[in-house]
């Protein structure tokens, strides 16, 4: 048995309320009327790249800098599980499987919310985007990456992966299906049914 990857915002954690608790103490402090509303219906590519839908070029990093700073009181907290998420990992590990979360989120966020969350997984790679996730996941042999956004599908591709999709990000199961994952699911609550289908037909190797 070897290894399944897992996206973590709106895959694994439901990090909706906490993100936009985070825009909007970010947008008092820098008197920026950021739409925390709209920001978190749009989740997965990197905090720079939407930091840049609000600030000049030059304003962006220390943007970027203030809102790591206050993320792990802020955010962390009242993040939350996806619906699934304990069972689809209990089905990697019941198998004797690792359980991988490749996120775009940074190191010490992904991990502070894994541990909040209580989710029993092997490692965490942070701060990596689309096709950059795919080395990760071809380090730790990855036989599938599991994520929410049609990003995640270059990830799987460039890891060698197959792409699973759950629809409980910006996309519908016919978008993700129409972007070319190889697996597209309501949400994890489907995941260890067809898991255990998947390991019948010896996909795993």
């Amino acid at each position: 048995m070897t290894a399944v990857g897992f996206d973590l915002d709106m895959t694994l954690a439901d990090t909706r309320t906490g993100i936009a608790a985070v825009y909007d103490e970010l947008a008092v402090r820098l008197g920026v009327p950021f739409d925390s509303a709209a920001i978190v219906e749009r989740l997965g590519p990197p905090l720079e790249t939407e930091l840049a839908n609000w600030l000049p070029p030059e304003e962006v990093p220390a943007a970027a800098d203030l809102y790591r700073e206050i993320y792990p009181k802020i955010g962390v907290p009242v993040h939350t599980a996806m619906a699934g998420a304990y069972e689809a990992i209990g089905a990697v590990r019941g198998a004797g499987g690792r359980v991988i979360v490749v996120t775009g989120k940074n190191a010490r966020d992904a991990v502070g919310t894994v541990e909040v969350l209580g989710l029993a997984v092997d490692e965490v790679v942070g701060s990596v985007f689309g096709a950059a996730k795919g080395s990760a996941l071809a380090r730790f042999g990855a036989a599938a990456y599991v994520g929410d956004h049609v990003a995640d599908i270059e990830a799987a591709r460039a890891g060698g992966a197959v792409s699973v999709t759950v629809a409980t990000g910006p996309y519908t199961v016919g978008e993700l299906r129409d972007h070319g994952a190889d697996v597209t699911l309501g949400d994890l609550t489907e995941f260890a049914a067809w898991f255990a289908g998947w390991r019948g037909h010896d996909e795993l190797r």
